[in-house]
Parts: structure tokens; C-alpha cells; sequence
């Protein structure tokens, strides 16, 4: 196959691990900048170049990043409108990148999630904090990524200023409740396909309640059971992803889902669980080749 893995990053380590694994299953790779991508929206010819010339491919990995959600999803709509099969699809994309959609989609099917609350004016903050049990809380910016824009408000005055403070900034938030029993930790179960192939718990840094491994958190390898599988499974299925890194938060009352990533990173799961997830990822996009193409677009479009 000749694979494009849409990236503006080919030196980090997720796309030189994907590049890897489909060179050493023989396939062409081509990491593709997907900023840099033209779309010629032709009617009955729809095309993607990039410097000029048509870029022809059988497969993608969208690597998008949280900035470029916008832009980069249309470039992936741009080539499943040509027929490319995509490991995820453009809409799974914007839609796990709404942080308000995919809660409600996730809400809807019955997927246990943290208590959480959305509102617009600062007048009714009181009620909003009731809603979600009162304080400690965590408020999120809905367009944070990686733990940025994400406060812990441990009194109720400390979440009305920093409500106050995100409205008068015109940003949109959330307010979750604060899941003490976890102790600074979650787990990160990274989906391909229909399987968990591999999932760590994380542990935050002294003195933060943010368990991201970039920020200091350290990773080790667990073994999920079986209604902790299916639960991951099922978050990323509603979201319409077939790789996904889904977070997963224990409560008293059981595991929750705090969010579904559609890029997420290799480097700490595979460092972490010692498994090859890049091969896992590429073996699956050749198995969803394999499949009827033309069906799966009929389905899609």
C-alpha cells in the first residue's frame, strides 16, 4: 500500500514509529504536512496537492493536531471523498474533538462519565456547581488539550473566580466533579479496531492532580478486566474511531471516561507496555483494506 500519514511533525515520535512499522510491512510511507495541503473541490474529481502536485495514496493516518482541527478534518473528508480509507474518519475527528459533543454523544449511550455541568452565564454558577456535587470541582477550558487549560477549584470561591475568569475571556467550559478516590490516577487504554491492545495507569507528579506523562506523571503497564475493556471499546465505537486513546478515571461507583483522544500518543504506551503499537495500528489499516472499500465509502458518504 502506499500510506500518507498526515503530519506536521515527522521528526516527533509517534510519526517516526508509524513511518517505521508500515516500512518494515513493506509498504510506500510518505509523511504529509496537512497545513500545506490544497484541496481542488472539483465536482466528480475531487483532488489533494501539495506543492503543486496530485498527492495519490491508498490509505491515511491522520495525525491532527488540536489546533488544526478545522483545517486538518477537511483535508481527511477531502480524501475519503476520493475513495481513501482512513484509520480514523474525518467525522470521528471533530466529533472526539468537541469536548461538549462528545460528552453528550457518550451521555446518550450510557457511557459512565464524571459528573459534569456546562453553562454560560456567571450568574448561574451556584447552580452549576450543585449540579455537579458541589466543590472540589475541575473546570476545563473545552479547548485544552494534554491537561492545559484544565484548574482544579477546591472552594466554592476559588470556582466562581475562575469561572468568572474564563467568561470574561468569552471561553467556553466545562465544570466536572473532582473524583478524590482516584487518588491522582487514571488509565489510558489505547483502542485499535474493536480491542484494547494495550492500556497503562498513569500516576500524577507530587502536588498535581493532572496524571498527563508529559507533565510528570509516570506510566505503568495494567491489565484491564473485562467490563473495563468493553467500556473503552464502547467510548471509542461512539465516537466513530478506529485509534483511540481513551481515558479512564476510577470512582467509587466504578470506571468513567473522562475523554477519547483521536491522535494520541504512542511514546508512552509503548514505552510503557513494551508492546508495538505502531505495527498493531498498521496491520489494522491493512486488514480495513482489505475489506470492501467501496462498501465501507457507500456506508460512510
Amino acid at each position: 500500500m502506499k500510506i500518507l500519514v498526515l503530519s506536521r511533525a515527522p521528526e516527533i515520535y509517534s510519526t517516526r514509529r508509524l513511518v517505521e512499522a508500515a516500512q518494515s510491512r513493506g509498504h510506500d510511507v510518505e509523511v504529509v504536512d496537512y497545513l500545506r495541503c490544497i484541496m481542488n473541490i472539483a465536482s466528480g474529481r475531487p483532488q489533494v496537492f501539495l506543492r503543486g502536485k496530485p498527492l495519490v495514496c491508498d490509505a491515511i493516518i491522520p495525525r491532527i493536531g488540536a489546533s488544526y482541527t478545522f483545517y486538518g478534518a477537511a483535508v481527511v473528508r477531502q480524501f475519503e471523498m476520493m475513495g481513501i480509507h482512513t484509520a480514523n474518519p474525518s467525522y470521528a475527528i471533530t466529533r472526539s474533538r468537541d469536548k461538549l459533543r462528545s460528552l453528550q454523544l457518550l451521555s446518550r449511550e450510557g457511557v459512565g462519565l464524571p459528573q459534569t455541568g456546562f453553562a454560560h452565564n456567571v450568574k448561574d454558577s451556584k447552580n452549576l456547581l450543585e449540579h455537579v456535587g458541589g466543590n472540589p470541582v475541575v473546570v476545563k477550558l473545552l479547548e485544552s488539550t494534554h491537561g492545559s487549560g484544565v484548574v482544579l477549584a477546591e472552594t466554592k470561591k476559588a470556582a466562581e473566580s475562575v469561572i468568572g475568569a474564563f467568561r470574561q475571556l468569552d471561553a467556553n467550559f466545562l465544570v466536572q466533579e473532582f473524583v478524590k478516590e482516584a487518588n491522582g490516577e487514571d488509565v489510558r487504554a489505547f483502542v485499535v479496531g474493536r480491542r484494547v491492545v494495550a492500556s497503562m495507569k498513569r500516576k500524577a507528579a507530587p502536588g498535581e492532580f493532572r496524571s498527563n506523562l508529559h507533565m510528570g506523571g509516570v506510566g505503568e503497564p495494567i491489565k484491564l478486566n473485562k467490563a473495563e475493556r468493553l467500556l473503552a471499546i464502547k467510548a471509542a465505537r461512539v465516537m466513530g474511531l478506529g485509534v483511540a486513546g481513551v481515558d479512564l478515571l476510577k470512582s467509587s461507583d466504578g470506571m468513567k471516561v473522562l475523554e477519547v483522544n483521536s491522535s494520541p500518543g504512542l511514546k508512552g504506551i509503548e514505552e510503557t507496555s513494551g508492546k508495538d503499537i505502531a505495527s498493531v495500528v498498521i496491520k489494522y489499516l491493512e486488514k480495513q483494506q482489505e475489506k470492501s472499500p467501496i462498501k465501507r465509502r457507500k456506508k460512510q458518504h
